[in-house]
């Protein structure tokens, strides 16, 4: 039997069909139904539990077919215990394969009623450990297990990894907590050698990542050098090499029908960042083969986003630049037989390709003679058809067992005017179409995109050789998902247009235009990106592990300023009214470069009214009746001697303290945040409104019916904190800063990009580096927050040499960027 029709075979097998209807691929329903045995209970469940109609996921789907593997191994497990172990699937406690294992291995041993709590704790169910706990049980294995040197890295990680206390934890964080315990123990690792160091200017001109061999190791490093792709006749590659130079040139090639999300910063990191650091080129290529959904603003919020997160395009192009050249090519295909127009309604395609799982028959205009086809693509063209009366399907294997060999469209007919053809088209060619000839123009050396594109690749092999052109290879790496985040751009215009959230920018949001407004700075976005690599499978990542990230970015980069969320007054009764003590503080402790502020220390200051409490206890270290807390960087601590409240409410509305600034010198058992009212300095400076973020949805994994799991929580905005007046000149000074990078960056840019297609095409700018995100603090003990794009400074648009301070008709608003690592809560 030949390998086609035995793939034809597998595609109408009635269990491999079963298989597929409840999420799992073509390939892995196959494999699912190898095994008689394995096959035999897959199905069972499936039926049983009524599986075809669970709307499962595919990751879900493919628990089941472990589950079923994994029970036809055992050597008894009940119906009862195979329920229940279902119901944890459905339910989203079993998320791994390991745990469905070891899950079938417990109820071997174990039978209903199970003990939930001990099932869980076997299997991992809401197993969280943080990295900092990796961290310290990385330290105290090498501590007891007299660990001599970097020789040991690799039997350590996996040791560790074996420890009951870290069986669940995520290898990733145990392979860097193993490297950074290294790293403080035994110090740097030294390469074997160390003496080339040269990185390309190209290179250079890029952000850098976290470690540098990203591009060299796993997927990316397993890359064919330029011209190492295959071609059906030798001189187009000697072609394709004589235009690169032998260069690595790729491209990142987004539809503009919507807004860029945290999901694409992995495909701008990849083609972008590989090119980089190959000394290669990237296009920008806007896909615009979809008229009906375009529009301007996408247009230019992609080019923005790439630059924002710190890349250049070579060149940007568009689809529609080829529009013409494609369609001669379409026109080469019908006249080597290879295309033909098809006339069936939509219904009846879908009917004829199997609806992807069945066997496909030949549409009835497959074989009209040649002639024929050419006259009626020239009529599409013409406008003689509307949409969906006529399409041009390509003529391919329908033996093959891959669907997208299944004659796909190549053109169809569109009655929608183009941005940048206006209404010279009638017919508008396809994503399968029009791809990888694009690359072809464009000598794409490495076609670099995400692993649903995995059975695309045969039909982009096919046409690229049925027309006998230079055929870039395809390559395709693991996408880049956050559990609980909404990627899909229908579910995002809901959430817009039905008010749940309030734009695509809404900090809530995981767009790339949200997470900018929300304050998080592009590097952290790329340095969580590059820690992650780059390999074939399909990273889910959860929201805590990237905001550990953004936060562990902050911490070395972001200047550290006194605030307090809720204020409570305090006046320090044995200081004089007009006592005033100028304190000069660093802005980062760690990080003397970020320079210093004064701030100013009077008799009345003002600590967030978390700090204090009227009933004190043992384990409580701050401020109460009574009681002594030390002020950061204030040379003296203060004492409560009284407080004052409300005689409405009962609030507590002031206290009344003194500073211990005589006698032997208090050592306070914790020290609290403040800041002063001084009004010749302007402080305190008053914040309007403090945007706090929490998870939009409930779940980790969002139901088809979202609306229902929305948190209705997920925004808090508290008016009236306040922020020492060292913000003034820290807000100008980084506005400044990256108002000259951006010009810097700019000018560069457009001197080393190739120039523009059209005068409509978006430009670089300085202004797409520069918004009122720039303006990132660490509240200290409270948080990260950044400037919300709401806010009215008017000090940031003065002159450099004015002095900063704040203006009437300011409005200051704040997004917190992400929590401390204390924002569980305060328990001293």
């Amino acid at each position: 039997m030949s390998p086609k029709t035995g793939n034809l075979d597998a595609a109408g097998d009635p269990l491999i069909a079963l298989f597929k209807s409840i999420g799992l691929n073509q390939a892995k329903a196959a494999e699912a139904a190898k095994s008689p045995k394995a096959a035999a209970i897959l199905k069972d469940t499936i039926e049983k539990h009524s599986l075809a109609t669970a709307s499962l996921d595919e990751k879900q789907a493919s628990l089941f077919a472990a589950l079923a593997s994994a029970i036809s191994k055992a050597s008894e497990v009940g119906e009862q215990e195979t329920s229940y172990i279902v119901a944890r699937i459905l339910d989203g406690k079993l998320k791994s394969i390991d745990q469905v294992s070891v899950a079938v291995k417990y109820i071997e041993s174990h039978r209903v009623p199970i003990d939930d709590v001990d099932f869980d704790v076997q299997c991992g169910v809401g197993f969280t450990i943080t990295s900092e706990e990796v961290l310290v049980q990385a330290n105290e294995y090498i501590a007891s297990n007299a660990i001599a040197g970097w020789d040991k890295l690799g039997s350590v990680i996996t040791s560790i990894r074996n420890t009951p206390a870290l069986r669940w934890a995520n290898p990733l964080d145990i392979k860097n907590a193993v490297e950074t315990a290294f790293n403080d123990i035994f110090g740097p690792k030294q390469a074997a050698k160390p003496k080339i160091k040269k990185e390309s200017s190209a290179a250079s001109a890029q952000p850098s990542t976290s470690r540098k061999s990203v591009f060299e190791e796993g997927f990316l490093g397993q890359l064919y050098k330029p011209g190492g792709n295959p071609q059906i006749h030798p001189h187009l590659r000697e072609a394709h090499l004589a235009a690169t130079g032998g260069q690595v040139w790729t491209r990142f090639p987004p539809e503009p029908n919507g807004y860029l999300h945290i999901g694409h910063s992995k495909a701008i990191f990849v083609n972008f960042g590989y090119a980089a650091h190959n000394g290669g080129k990237c296009y920008l290529r806007y896909d615009d083969t979809n008229p009906e959904k375009e529009e301007a603003r996408y247009f230019e919020s992609i080019l923005e986003m790439v630059r924002w997160l710190g890349f250049e395009p070579w060149k940007i192009t568009y689809s529609s630049d080829y529009f013409d050249k494609l369609y001669e090519l379409a026109i080469e295909l019908i006249k080597r037989d290879k295309a033909y127009v098809c006339h069936c309604t939509q219904e009846q395609i879908k009917a004829d390709r199997g609806e992807k799982r069945g066997q496909p028959r030949p549409c009835i205009h497959r074989d009209r003679p040649v002639s024929e086809s050419l006259a009626e693509f020239v009529n599409m063209k013409d406008g003689k058809y509307r949409p969906k009366e006529a399409n041009l399907r390509m003529k391919q294997d329908l033996e093959d067992g891959n669907p997208q060999m299944w004659d796909l469209t190549a053109y169809r007919v569109l009655d929608a005017l183009h941005h940048r053809t206006g209404d010279k088209w009638k017919i508008y060619p396809t994503y399968d179409y029009t791809h990888c000839l694009v690359d072809s123009f464009e000598n794409i050396s490495h076609s670099l995109c995400t692993t649903e594109f995995v059975s695309s690749r045969q039909s982009y092999e096919w046409l690229c050789d049925a027309l006998e052109v230079y055929k870039p290879r395809q390559s395709e790496y693991g996408r880049l998902s956050l559990e609980g985040a909404i990627m899909s751009k229908r579910k995002i215009l809901a959430l817009v247009e039905e008010g749940y959230v309030d734009g695509w920018d809404d900090p809530r949001l995981y767009t790339l235009i949200s997470l900018r407004r929300r304050g998080v700075p592009p590097g952290a976005i790329i340095s969580f990106v590059s820690t992650l690599g780059v390999s074939t499978t399909v990273t889910s990542i959860e929201v805590a592990r990237f905001e550990h990230a953004v936060r562990q970015y902050l911490e070395s980069t972001a200047p550290r300023l006194l605030m307090v969320m809720r204020p409570l007054k305090v006046t320090i009764e044995n200081l004089p009214e007009d006592y005033l003590l100028t304190i000069e503080k660093p802005l980062h402790p760690k990080v003397p470069e970020l320079g210093t502020t004064s701030v100013p220390f009077t008799r009345t200051i003002y600590i967030d009214a978390d700090d204090f409490r009227l009933e004190d206890s043992k384990d409580y270290f701050r401020l109460a009746p009574g009681k002594t807390v030390g002020l950061f960087q204030a040379p003296y601590p203060i004492t409560c001697t009284s407080y004052r409240t409300d005689p409405s409410t009962g609030e507590i509305v002031e206290l009344l303290c003194k500073v211990e600034n005589e006698g032997p010198p208090k050592k306070p058992k914790a020290f609290i945040q403040w800041v002063a009212e001084h009004a010749p300095s302007g402080s305190p400076v008053c914040i309007d409104e403090t945007r706090v973020f929490h998870r939009l949805f409930k779940s980790d994994n969002p139901p088809a019916d979202f609306r229902s799991d929305i948190n209705p929580d997920s925004l808090e905005v508290i008016k009236g904190a306040m922020v020492e007046v060292g913000f003034w000149p820290l807000s100008k000074r980084l506005m400044n800063e990256a108002r000259r990078d951006g010009k810097a960056r700019t000018a560069k840019a457009l001197e080393s990009s190739a120039p523009a297609a059209d005068d409509e095409t978006p430009h670089a700018t300085s202004e797409q580096l520069v918004g009122k995100e720039c303006v990132r603090f660490q509240g200290l003990r409270v948080a990260y927050f950044a400037l919300d794009k709401d806010s009215r400074i008017a000090t940031l648009d003065t002159d450099d040499d004015a002095e900063p301070s704040g203006e009437q008709g300011d409005h200051l608003v704040l997004n917190r960027i992400v929590s401390l690592k204390e924002d569980s809560g305060k328990t001293a």
